[in-house]
Parts: structure tokens; C-alpha cells; sequence
């Protein structure tokens, strides 16, 4: 493979753009690909046609919330090592800056000789030396929290008991997240936009992102230096609100699903605005979602044919939609069952940019694989021997080929409850032990009975764990 890409860029003159697509809570069952699309009430062509000319991977794993995920493709580190282990919420007074002392990806890649740009939700920290331009991304367009930390200020329907209290919304928007599009620079201006007031301004947030991402890849083209756009979407999370320009044309007509036939429109845009721009043929595209879908919200909520939802460790938390496409670069049609981490993204990008590993510091612990071969060889095969799964400071499961081993699991108390009424349960006497291949479920442990394979996973946790006695993790108060 380094040959290969060696080649492209003696034919190009220049190392490849990289363009990550990252959709918030889309589960994995939604894309038509994935099982969904017109079945689930939404349509995503687009997307289908994504994966048909790139590889397909049915075994692609994010964090199971949004900040860690985000971050941990951003440091190569999972989140429990940095302190982002979950969104710093409105009234978080956290000890320090999360970011002190990581080697970004962005920073790497600006320092490479990289346009590097982040457009859409950040959800990763809003305050100084925390933004998108702070942490090494030479622009910003976007939107620091969540949807619904923004729409609840003003959606009387949901939130009443804050919107018609006076006295309560102003406690709320004195330590509450920004609700203004943000644009910055690095080591310039940063500028507030135009402000988020009604559900129409929400519900058209993601047009108004990708406008800024579909002109900045033509301007982006044209420049002397390979870039690197991260775009990504407001959309899925709740709480979704259609755009005023796309009401009712999912087959379902429920918000969420024409949240995601959204999605799908603007995923179309940025590949064609790829070839009308003539970098089609150099560009890395990786589509995929932060987590699976948000349970809690239903009916405003994605779908996965997994147990769990975002919030849990278990598949339908974690396991995510991933595509990745090179037109040229990458066969079409392919498609894997291999593991791949979302970290797994920081290595590929270091390497497609030609970024020495030598040049991230020696004295932390990097969880990402270089998964380059995976990703590009037209019969790849994963670099990467296990998955591991923490839910905050909790150890919680490890999957390793077909097997997933499980020390501790989250148990909703009512249907739906992953995240705002569930417990998390030690597993008692031994690991609950799953062969995936029978039971992607996970509802029948395999254990003792039928796999004796399992001490080799219990032995690859334990390993795990014992980095953290030599590499102990950062408390920065979450």
C-alpha cells in the first residue's frame, strides 16, 4: 500500500484530501445499506451508493457517546485517557483543559502542510484553548453543542417548565451552551453568526452547514495545499426538526426520518461537489455515525438491529455504520466483517499524509491501529486483534475476532431507558461470553459451555488494563 499511494501522488503531484463524514446517532440499521433505508422509512440512496463503490464494514465500532468518540478519533486515545469521557454539560466546572498536552490530528496534519477544517458539531469542549481552532484546526464553521442543547432554550412543546419561566431560563442561559453559528480561525478571529431562535433555524442548520463545506471543497481545490475537511452533521440528534425544505418527503414523515433523508441529500452533495471539483480521484471519504441511535428519545430516534442504544457498551451502542471510498483507490463492492475502531481513522490519516509515527510523543499510550492496508488493499484484512469498551472509568467489555467478553453491562429499568433509567451491573461469577457470528444479539452467553476460547479474551482485557498502571489515565473532573 505504500507503493500505492506513492504512486498516486507521483500522478497527482500531492498527497490525498481526507473527507470524514460524521452523522450524530444515526444507528446502524438506518442506511439502506445497513439493512434500513425505504424498510425503516427513509430512503438514502446516496448513501447506498457510497458504500457500493468503496468497502462496506458491518463491524465498525465508535465509543458509545458523542464527546468520546469525537475525541478519540481526533488523539488516537480512547477517551479514558484523555479525561473526555462525556460532554462537558452546562454547569461542568472541569479541573483543566482536556486538551493540554494531546497531539491532535489536525495539528499533525496543519503541521504536515494540510488545510485542515472542522464544519458542524463539536460537542468537545467550547470554552478557549477547547475549540475546533484552538486544538489545531486551521478553520471552524459550526455549531459547539448538541441540537437539543441549543432547541431547548425556545421548543415550548418539549420544555416548558424552562421556556415559560423567566427566572429559570436566565439561570439556564447564564452557564447554557452557545446557540450561535461559530466561524474561527487559528490564531485569528473568531466571529458569532447568525443565532439559533426557532426550530425552522434548527431544523435548517445542516443546509446552512453544508453550503459552507460544499463551497470551501471548490475554494479548497484550487489552492496549493491537500486538505482536510471533518464535516460534521447536527442531524440525528434529537431533537430533530425537519427543514422547512424537506417536510414529509421520508416515506415515514416522522421528523427523525426525514432528519436522515436529509442527511443522505447533503452526503450526495459533498461527493458530487468531490468530482465537479476534479479531486474525486484523490480524496479518502469515510462516512460513519459517533454512536448508535439515542433509545431515550423514541420515537426521535434511529434504528439498530443490535441490543443496547447509545449509552451502552453492548452492539446496538457501539457498533456503527462505516464506509470508507477512494474512487480508483479503493475497489467497489467490497465489503468486511473485519473490526475497525473509529480511532483507527487518526493512523490512516497520519500515513495517507505521509506523517511519521515518530512524530506523536512517547510518553502516552496510543490505542488507534494503522488500518491503511485494511482500508485500501483490494483483499485488506484488519491490523486491529481486539475492541475495547469503557463507559466513563469503567472497564466494560472487549470483542476479539467473532467473541465479545462482558465485565460489566448497562440494564435499562424500562423500555427504551439506556441512558436516563438504567443501571450498571457487574456480570457476577464470569464474563458474559458471546460468539457474535450466533447471537449478534447478545442475548445467549456462550461461555463455558461451548467455547473454551474465552480465557483468551479475558486475557487480552487484562493486558489492556495493565496499560493504565504505566500510563495512567488524565482527571480532568468529568
Amino acid at each position: 500500500m505504500a507503493g500505492k499511494l506513492a504512486a498516486q501522488e507521483r500522478k497527482t503531484g500531492r498527497k490525498p484530501n481526507i473527507l470524514w463524514i460524521v452523522v450524530d446517532d444515526m444507528g446502524y440499521g438506518d442506511p439502506g445499506c445497513y439493512g434500513g433505508g425505504a424498510i425503516t422509512g427513509a430512503s438514502t440512496p446516496n448513501i447506498d451508493r457510497l458504500a457500493a463503490g468503496g468497502l462496506k464494514l458491518t463491524s465498525c465500532y465508535a465509543q458509545h457517546t458523542c464527546t468520546p468518540t469525537r475525541s478519540a478519533i481526533l488523539t488516537g486515545r480512547l477517551p479514558v485517557r484523555t479525561g473526555l469521557t462525556r460532554p462537558i454539560l452546562a454547569g461542568d466546572k472541569v479541573m483543566k483543559n482536556p486538551w493540554d498536552g494531546e497531539t491532535s490530528l489536525p495539528k499533525l496534519l496543519s503541521d504536515a502542510g494540510y488545510f485542515t477544517m472542522l464544519t458542524g458539531k463539536w460537542h468537545v469542549g467550547e470554552s478557549k484553548g477547547m475549540r475546533p481552532h484552538d486544538i489545531g484546526f486551521d478553520e471552524y464553521y459550526g455549531y459547539y453543542p448538541a441540537q437539543k442543547e441549543i432547541s431547548q432554550r425556545f421548543d415550548v412543546r418539549r420544555y416548558p417548565g424552562l421556556v415559560l419561566d423567566p427566572e429559570r431560563l436566565a439561570a439556564f442561559e447564564a452557564v447554557g451552551p452557545s446557540d450561535f453559528l461559530t466561524h474561527g480561525f487559528k490564531g485569528g478571529e473568531t466571529k458569532e453568526l447568525a443565532q439559533i431562535k426557532t426550530i425552522e433555524d434548527m431544523g435548517r442548520a445542516d443546509s446552512v452547514l453544508i453550503e459552507h463545506t460544499l463551497k470551501r471543497i471548490g475554494e479548497l481545490a484550487k489552492g496549493d495545499k491537500p486538505f482536510f475537511i471533518e464535516h460534521c452533521f447536527m442531524k440525528v440528534h434529537c431533537d430533530n426538526f425537519a427543514n422547512p425544505d424537506f417536510v414529509g418527503e421520508s416515506e415515514a414523515k416522522y421528523p427523525y426520518k426525514d432528519a436522515v433523508h436529509e442527511v443522505d441529500l447533503h452526503v450526495g452533495a459533498l461527493v458530487k461537489a468531490l468530482e465537479d471539483a476534479g479531486v474525486q480521484g484523490n480524496t479518502f471519504v469515510f462516512f460513519t455515525s459517533d454512536n448508535g441511535p439515542q433509545m431515550d428519545a423514541w420515537p426521535d430516534a434511529g434504528y439498530t438491529p443490535f441490543r443496547g442504544a447509545k449509552g451502552t457498551t453492548y452492539e446496538g451502542g457501539v457498533r456503527v455504520p462505516g464506509i470508507a471510498y477512494w474512487k480508483g483507490m479503493i475497489a467497489p463492492g467490497r465489503i468486511s466483517d473485519d473490526v475497525f475502531d473509529l480511532m483507527d481513522l487518526f493512523g490512516v490519516a497520519l500515513s495517507l499524509a505521509g506523517v511519521s509515527m515518530d512524530r506523536l510523543p512517547p510518553d502516552r499510550y496510543y490505542d488507534f491501529v494503522d488500518q491503511t492496508s485494511f482500508l485500501l488493499h483490494d483483499y485488506g484484512l484488519t491490523r486491529r486483534e481486539a475492541v475495547y469498551f469503557w463507559w466513563g472509568k469503567e472497564l466494560m467489555a472487549c470483542r476479539m475476532k467473532e467473541f465479545k467478553a462482558h465485565l460489566k453491562v448497562i440494564i435499562p429499568q424500562a423500555p427504551h431507558m439506556y441512558i436516563d433509567l438504567s443501571l450498571i451491573q457487574d456480570v457476577g461469577l464470569a464474563p458474559w461470553y458471546f460468539n457474535l457470528y450466533l447471537d449478534p444479539k447478545e442475548e445467549m452467553t456462550v461461555g463455558h459451555r461451548l467455547d473454551p476460547w474465552m480465557a483468551t479474551v479475558v486475557g487480552k482485557l487484562k493486558t489492556h488494563a495493565a496499560t493504565f498502571r504505566t500510563y495512567p489515565p488524565k482527571n480532568v473532573g468529568l
